[in-house]
């Protein structure tokens, strides 16, 4: 997709309406076809330029008309974001513009007022960079009657550098760690998350009261989180856990300042409880993430299908298999254009592995609409979520007896994955698929007890203790079970020492 189709996608019907009129308005001559540009590219037809332009000598016009709109779309943007956006660091700014606008216009009593509602709104909201502006604009008309003196300007600007200066080594060092993350995620690189916290923290000479804030703990928790997802070990992040519950007991219940903040820490808290097979505490944090969410309509959607994964997650494992199913199923059918790919891939895919634990036939056609390559799989997803996807589509169509392409499924796979695999030390994945594959070419080898024995070893070692990891080898007991591998996840839960 190009990126003029990629921002009109960012439009919805009532937007689009408003931006041909914005067109409209702009357009002072009746030839201009910014408006049939914009009706042809809705349209996905490849035979724009002829449509358009008789010629191809007028090859360059159509280039230069698309960069107008392009921009005049880039323009609209900016504008309904600023217009609709309410939040207290775009009210700031828009002190800020009317501000200056009335200094250089000289009404100066009013312009000091604007500037003061903006300073604090800026410091409630922690923005250093806007607050710096702000007052080098107090400090240039600090010689007009009614200012604040130059000294007491002067104090705080110093005070607000030494801030940015913070915040700017928190960034540097969360940046850091994201690229170390990324090294994990798509080139196995083997890390210890508290040697490179520590380090990190060194490196950029970052202080304990630096890491108490909503936003660093937000950061921390992210890295942590994604760490932990790659190890599929959530234990490892238990003391990061532990230190933002005490962080969060002190805290106001509810902070509209820093609320993306607030709502992604409750995220990351009910997930880690989920992986830890918390159910209850996990639903807990749910709860209140949901009554944050609904204090605000933009982050209320940002978090919707976020929220809606790890409930039906927590459904499903405790047993309220149609109520998890149906409230995957309504999520996806609400999902909106503009929702990110990430977050309905997620659901799309949690759906398949519901129905496939459930022996419900349902799941290939969910495995179908799974539709982007491996490659943008492991870019956007992560090495993990893919490998797990690939696992998924082996074990599927190995279940409603597609043995030819699931045996197709295992070589492919261990032609692109099994070098990462061995690199990243995660023979046992290589392991689970060489089960799977003497199941595949000899069915009967489920009623032998050495392979039962295998299998049943995998529940034992402290690496596969994790819901999606038992969910796959549950698939496996089942074959022997005549049972669901939903209901024996259930039983691997409550019991993982499983017995033959």
């Amino acid at each position: 997709m190009d990126t003029l189709a990629e921002l009109i996608n960012l439009l919805d019907n009532n937007d689009k309406i408003l931006f041909r009129q914005f067109l409209s308005r702009k357009n002072k001559r009746l030839d201009v076809k910014n408006l049939q540009l914009l009706d042809l590219i809705g349209t996905d037809d490849i035979t724009i330029l002829n449509k358009l332009y008789n010629s191809k000598k007028n090859r360059d016009a159509y280039h230069a008309l698309r960069k107008r709109l392009q921009d005049n779309l880039l323009l609209f943007l900016s504008q309904k974001t600023f217009e609709s956006n309410h939040s207290e660091t775009y009210e700031a700014l828009r002190l800020l513009v009317v501000g200056r606008f009335l200094l250089e216009n000289e009404v100066v009593k009013i312009a000091f007022n604007c500037l003061d509602r903006a300073e604090r709104l800026a410091e409630q909201s922690e923005q250093f960079n806007l607050l710096n502006e702000l007052l080098q604009l107090k400090i240039q008309y600090a010689h007009l009657k009614g200012a604040e003196t130059l000294e007491t300007l002067t104090a705080r600007f110093l005070q607000n550098q030494s801030q940015m200066q913070r915040d700017a080594r928190l960034h540097m060092a969360y940046a850091y760690l994201r690229q170390e993350l990324q090294e994990v995620h798509l080139n196995g690189k083997i890390v210890n998350l508290t040697a490179l916290m520590i380090a990190t923290i060194r490196k950029y000479k970052i202080s304990e009261q630096d890491l108490m804030t909503y936003k660093s703990i937000y950061q921390i928790l992210f890295i942590a989180n994604e760490y932990a997802a790659i190890q599929q070990n959530y234990g490892l992040i238990e003391r990061y856990i532990r230190r933002t519950d005490q962080f969060m007991q002190g805290q106001p219940h509810q902070n509209q300042t820093y609320l993306f903040y607030h709502i992604s820490i409750l995220y990351f808290l009910a997930n880690f409880h989920l992986r830890r097979k918390s159910f209850e505490a996990s639903s807990t944090y749910l709860k209140q993430m949901m009554d944050l969410m609904v204090t605000d309509s933009h982050y209320g959607a940002l978090f919707y299908l976020r929220y809606q994964l790890l409930a039906s997650l927590n459904l499903f494992f405790t047993g309220f298999t149609g109520d998890a199913i149906t409230l995957l199923q309504k999520s996806l059918a609400d999902t909106k254009h503009r929702s990110k790919p990430e977050d309905t891939e997620d659901l799309r895919i949690c759906l398949t592995m519901f129905l496939a634990l459930c022996d419900d036939r349902g799941s290939l056609k969910q495995l179908s609409l799974l539709t982007q390559s491996d490659a943008w799989y492991e870019k956007r997803m992560g090495m993990l979520w893919t490998i797990r996807k690939s696992l998924m589509e082996i074990l599927v169509h190995a279940q409603f007896a597609n043995i030819e392409l699931a045996m197709s499924r295992i070589s492919s796979f261990r032609r692109r994955y099994k070098k990462y695999l061995l690199k990243t030390s995660e023979e046992r994945v290589l392991s689970f698929l060489k089960l799977v594959e003497k199941y595949l070419l000899n069915p009967r080898v489920a009623v032998e007890p050495a392979y039962r024995k295998s299998v049943l070893n995998l529940t034992d070692l402290a690496e596969n203790d994790d819901i999606f990891t038992l969910s796959f080898i549950a698939w496996l007991i089942a074959r022997w079970e005549k049972k669901t591998a939903h209901q024996v996840v259930l039983t691997l839960l409550q019991n993982p020492h499983y017995t033959l």
